[in-house]
Formats: C-alpha cells, structure tokens, sequence
C-alpha cells in the first residue's frame, strides 16, 4: 500500500513541473429534450511550462470548471517539445494548416515581441516564446488555428538536430548555409567563361 502511494506521489510531481495555462474559447451548447433545453459546455484550453513545451486540448462537460479541467488534462497528455533559438524565437519561418486554418510564423530580432491574435498569441505565450511575427491567413475558427500553430511548430527544428539527423557538426551545417548565400554570386561569373 506505501508503495502504491509513493508511486502516486512521484507521478503527481512528474505530471505538473509548473505548467501555466490559459483558457482560449469557451463555447455553450444546448440540447432540446422534451422538459426544456439541456445546457452543456466546451472548453479549449493551452498548456505550457514556457521554456520550449506546449499543448492543446478541449474538454466537454456540464458545467465550464469540469469543461476546464478535462480540457487542461488532455493538453497536458498531448505535449510537443518545440526547439527555441536563444530562448526567444523560432529557429527559421514555417506554415501550419489544418483544414482551412492556416498561419505564417517567422522569426523576429530581440525587442520585437509577439506580433500575433487571439489563439496563436496564447500558444507562443505558453511557449515561452518572446519575439515572432504571424499572421492568421484562413478559418477564424480558434481550434483550427491553434492545430495550424503546433502543426508548423512541430516542423520547427534547430541546427543541433539537423546536425544530429545528418551524422555532422553543427559548425558544418551553419557554415556550409553561409557558403551556399555567396554561390549564386560566384555563378554569373562561371556562366560568362
């Protein structure tokens, strides 16, 4: 029996290392039955520790604080780790759809802050995103959105990893991207001898 509680503890610590959260769009639903209507509610809700993790995730019940609480459960099960250049912006642009949603992302100097509306805004705050430029191009729906926002975000992948993919170093990955900027130059050259 202590074993199963320790257990419990141990996974009670693991589960939350400080999330923050954040209620995006609360919507209620009624069902007409033969007494009346029946009312009901949905809850989409964003999770992050902001330091490179996020989730998303929507909750139905009878009443909003239930609606709530599945819905943050879920988005916590369904995180994504998203590499972050210097702790602030993404590593390069991208675009996420989903169905009709779809977003542009790109990378902004310090100082920049994030340029962004509504639901998007709420995933690169729960991020831990500090500087980034998007903009919404498709559904207004806020659970289209935000499936278009971690689609591109699970595109995002930094030098490291590609270095990592490839069998290289990171310093031949970032030189040889500087190299490949000064070759269309050397080519008109080439073309006249």
């Amino acid at each position: 029996m202590a074993r199963e509680d320790n257990r419990r503890d141990r996974r009670d610590r693991e589960e939350t290392p400080e999330f923050a959260d954040r209620l995006v769009a609360i919507n209620r639903v009624s069902k007409t039955v033969k007494g009346g209507k029946r009312f009901g509610f949905a809850a989409l809700v964003v999770v992050g520790d902001q330091k490179g993790r996020v989730g998303y995730g929507k909750g139905k019940a009878k009443e909003v604080p239930e609606a709530i609480r599945k819905a943050t459960e879920q988005a916590k099960r369904k995180m994504i780790r998203v590499p972050l250049r210097e702790g602030r912006t993404l590593h390069h642009d991208s675009e996420g759809r989903h169905g009709a949603g779809k977003v542009v992302m790109r990378t902004a100097p310090a100082g920049t802050g994030i340029i962004a509306g509504g639901p998007m805004r709420a995933v690169f705050e729960m991020l831990g995103l500090q500087d980034v430029v998007a903009k919404s191009t498709g559904s207004q729906n806020p659970y289209n959105m935000i499936r278009a926002t971690i689609d591109g975000l699970e595109k995002e992948t930094s030098p490291r990893l590609v270095a990592q993919r490839r069998g290289k170093k990171v310093a031949d990955i970032l030189t040889r991207g500087q190299q490949g900027a000064s070759a269309p130059e050397v080519a008109p050259e080439v073309a006249e001898a």
